[in-house]
């Protein structure tokens, strides 16, 4: 059950919960209250509301807005870092690992809960704290996918990291922009039409080893 899902079922007041599942269950409703608003109109007051808490008890739980804030965007964050790492490990035909990666950016974007907007649309990118999280988890994608490449390429770090960089960069940007433009495209064609597109010049670059992950199978 996610986050959002068992604040739905918690809301009732005088609901006694065991912690964890209170956090969970509060977590859910800032996020409900973060997306909608942003960070800089939210209140705590709102969150507590939408939990159907009070104000005490999301304070025993988070001191302030801003801790409330970064426990959700981490969560979140590590939701992505896992999503990208599954699939890159999902397969090793590698035109079908490249369409995996995108379309966890996809499915991560279109998620109703609309967690991504913390992640990658941020009203508080200037607080140090929220500006690293997010730092951190692009770089670690891009790390997840620069070690594939490198790997089966024999590329440099510092190329493959370039080229990781732009996969999951474009990844995101175009899951963005198909989410918000309302596009009539289905997930599944949007996501082959951003691989193919990928897909001809990640295969241009030479198998080293043979029979590494960017193997002939995938080509």
């Amino acid at each position: 059950m996610s986050a959002i899902e068992q604040t739905e079922a918690a809301r009732p007041r005088g609901t006694r919960l065991p912690r964890r599942a209170r956090r969970n269950q509060l977590l859910g409703a800032a996020q409900e209250v973060f997306v909608a608003q942003g960070y800089h109109s939210a209140a705590m007051d709102d969150i507590a509301e939408r939990a159907g808490v009070s104000k005490p008890v999301l304070y025993q739980h988070f001191p302030g807005k801003l801790e409330l804030y970064l426990a959700l965007l981490d969560q979140h964050c590590e939701s992505l870092l896992l999503a990208v790492r599954t699939a890159l490990a999902s397969t090793t035909d590698n035109k079908l690992r490249v369409a995996a990666t995108m379309d966890a950016y996809f499915a991560y974007v279109e998620d109703e809960g609309g967690a991504f907007r913390l992640v990658f649309e941020s009203d508080l990118t200037n607080e140090p704290a929220v500006r690293e999280r997010v730092d951190r988890v692009s770089l670690q994608c891009a790390e997840a996918i620069s070690d594939v490449i490198a790997e089966d390429t024999g590329l440099s770090k510092d190329e493959s990291m370039l080229l990781a960089v732009g996969l999951g960069g474009v990844s995101q940007v175009v899951a963005r922009y198909w989410l918000s433009s309302e596009s009539k495209i289905p997930r599944d064609k949007a996501v082959a039409l951003l691989t193919s597109l990928a897909w001809r010049g990640i295969a241009g670059f030479p198998l080293h080893p043979v029979d590494g992950l960017l193997s002939a199978e995938g080509h």
